[in-house]
């Protein structure tokens, strides 16, 4: 018998723990899709010729496309921002994506450092596409880099909590 209220609150905590992570946590969607670690590569022959040169499986950004058609382009800039030095700074995904031609003010981002000045165990930042949502999350904490297709916010926007400013 003292087992069941255990069962009861180990529930609850695992419950607050999403909840808490509610910024950053995948939603259950019918089929997000998630790509963790490497890039994957769009086999596309829309690619630009220069691109297919330098790397044979680059992804390239679909202008007008969907989230879900240029999630491996997002994923593989994603992917190069954490191999470079500045893997754990919101401002190098932003400026990132943005040269690649996502639309800075469609994106997102979380702060890189807690509230005392400590570096964040976790960095989201996300770039809204239609109704949808391309969404990356980095950090210690984390592992190696996850992106996924999310649905947009009712309220515009793709993530949830503080975010900051964008210049």
């Amino acid at each position: 018998m003292s087992r069941l209220p255990g069962r009861p609150l180990a529930a609850l905590t695992v419950v607050a723990a999403l909840a808490l992570a509610g910024c950053t946590a995948q939603a259950p969607d019918p089929a997000p899709a998630i790509t963790e670690g490497a890039p994957t590569a769009a086999a596309s022959d829309s690619a630009s010729p220069a691109a297919a040169s330098a790397t044979p499986s680059a992804a390239a950004l679909v202008p007008g496309g969907t989230a879900q058609e240029n999630l491996p382009f997002f994923t593989q800039i994603v992917a190069g921002v954490w191999a470079g030095p500045d893997q754990s700074t919101g401002r190098a995904y932003i400026d990132a994506l943005s040269a690649g031609g996502f639309d800075r003010g469609a994106m997102q981002v979380t702060a890189d450092q807690s509230t005392i000045g400590n570096a964040a165990e976790s960095i989201a930042f996300s770039v809204r596409i239609g109704g949808e949502c391309l969404v990356g999350q980095v950090g210690p904490s984390i592992g190696q880099p996850v992106t996924a297709v999310m649905p947009g916010l009712a309220a515009g926007g793709c993530l949830i909590g503080q975010t900051v400013g964008i210049d």
